[in-house]
């Protein structure tokens, strides 16, 4: 094999050194060297100290028993018996000496923000110890490489460092039950992503290990399946919480609405099996008896099963009635929460949902069909200094609209109308409560649309900020105008 072909094209080798009581030489006492100092120290290295001055906070660390200020300026004698030296701060004549030392001592030189003067560059870290990321750049973009950390630190859950723990202590075991590599990364695979990573998310590590224990023993881990009820948000993406992309990124089965952004199914595994639940006109959908039954067969057959719906399950997605069914049927489930439609949809039209002056509380309504509008109270609806959220509202906008007013609301009343709220396709519209119908009729208003009524609903004319202009009843939308020109 040629020399070419094992050439890499960055000079560095990545590695992790063990500092735990081992010297190493600090120059400098800026706020720099403070951030490197804590580092070292959280390493359990014994860090000597050169500084004319030092930083507040690093003058606090300078009175630990693990920091030893030798003296103000560098010495010849300072430098021998040390496994690592960083210079946060020195002149041009102490770097050279300090990097000509440990090239002819073979000791490694960090030079803080100096690429050529250095043997060894410090990575950005995600510390989820014993778990540990080490990002690096060699040197040419450190601000994309800490960019990258904080990208992974939100994919990471801090449980993850204790799970990690956990399956290093039961190493020995492990090995000894499972000593063909094949037989043992399938149980890892199950430890780290099944049942006990949840446990251990949970807080429950006794459970976790007990789960793991007792796997060991009888070879059988596959155990019952689980099934995690996700909110997957309002539509963009980057709205997911964490624990949510989590969960769609390891499930075995993801069934889901319709109002879930393809984009955000795009995170689910390629081996996935991915169930569409959707209810739409004109098709004969999957009743919500129907999707109890899907939920329970895959979670008996051990799967690791995602419900995931558009915004929160607990606010008008019937997550109560399939936590009660899965709770009846013994099957093991978690919640969590997604951001619903009302507060994300309002945020990106730039409407509050409370204003001082304007709204000192906010209800949450749905208005999906005839049956449940004709139940609400719309006196206690029509109350002024509230604000009214309403879900799944497109088709009964008139109905609304005449309710309201016969029961005591301004006919004048802000309204506003986010179609798409948070996508690209994001939609506002805004007038008046007894135009309402004209208005969405006007720009052809479809679901999925959130509607709000309230005087905060005018703050959308000024305070908007995402997608295209406000509209009104009085300015025919660019669709509108396509679909007649």
């Amino acid at each position: 094999m040629s020399t070419k072909t094992l050439t890499s094209p960055s000079r560095w080798y990545p590695v992790f050194l063990d500092l735990h009581d081992r010297r190493v030489l600090m120059v400098g006492g800026d706020e720099v060297a403070k951030r490197k100092m804590k580092r070292l120290l959280e390493a359990g290295a014994l860090v000597d100290l050169v500084a004319d001055s030092l930083h507040p906070d690093t003058e606090a660390m300078a009175d630990s028993e693990r920091v030893n200020w030798l003296a103000r300026e560098l010495a010849d004698h300072h430098l021998p018996g040390h496994a690592l030296v960083v210079v946060a701060a020195a002149d041009a004549f102490t770097r050279e000496r300090i990097v000509r030392w440990g090239r002819d001592h073979g000791v490694p030189v960090n030079v803080v923000d100096r690429l050529q003067e250095s043997s060894a560059i410090v990575p950005a870290v995600v510390d989820r110890s014993p778990l540990m990321i080490a990002i690096g750049s060699g040197g040419q973009a450190p601000e994309l490489a800490r960019m990258i950390r904080s990208r992974i630190e939100r994919l990471l859950p801090p449980s993850i460092g204790r799970l990690a723990a956990m399956a290093g202590s039961l190493a020995g075991q492990i090995r000894a039950r499972f000593p063909e590599l094949a037989r043992r990364r399938r149980f890892l695979d199950w430890v780290f992503n099944g049942l006990p990573a949840d446990e251990v998310a949970a807080g429950r590590e006794q459970q976790s290990r007990a789960l793991i224990t007792r796997a060991l023993e009888k070879d059988e881990w596959s155990g019952p399946g689980h099934v995690s009820l996700v909110g997957a948000g309002p539509g963009e993406p980057e709205l997911l919480t964490l624990r949510a992309l989590s969960r769609i990124q390891s499930a075995d089965v993801i069934v889901h609405d319709g109002l879930v952004d393809a984009r955000i199914l795009d995170y689910a595994r390629r081996d996935a099996e991915l169930i569409d639940v959707a209810k739409r006109p004109g098709e004969n959908g999957v009743g919500q008896d129907g999707i109890h039954e899907i939920l329970i067969e895959h979670a008996r057959s051990g799967a690791r099963v995602v419900r995931l719906k558009g915004g929160d399950p607990m606010v008008f997605g019937r997550g109560g009635e399939e936590l009660a069914f899965l709770c009846a049927h013994g099957i093991d489930y978690e919640v969590v929460p997604g951001v619903t439609a009302a507060s994300a949809c309002a945020a990106y039209a730039g409407l509050p949902l409370t204003q001082r002056g304007m709204a000192q509380s906010v209800r949450l309504v749905t208005a999906h069909c005839e049956r449940s509008i004709d139940r609400l109270d719309w006196a206690a609806l029509a109350a002024d200094y509230q604000t009214l959220a309403f879900y799944m509202s497109v088709g009964q906008l008139e109905h609304i609209e005449q309710q309201l007013i016969a029961h005591g609301r301004a006919a004048q009343t802000p309204v506003a109308l986010v179609e798409n709220g948070t996508r690209p396709d994001q939609r506002v519209a805004v007038g008046e409560l007894h135009e309402l119908a004209d208005l969405a009729r006007t720009h052809s208003i479809s679901s999925p649309a959130m509607l709000f009524v309230g005087e905060v609903a005018t703050l959308a004319r000024e305070l908007g900020w995402y997608g295209d202009a406000v509209l009104t009843r009085g300015e025919p939308s660019a669709r509108v105008l396509a679909a007649t020109g």
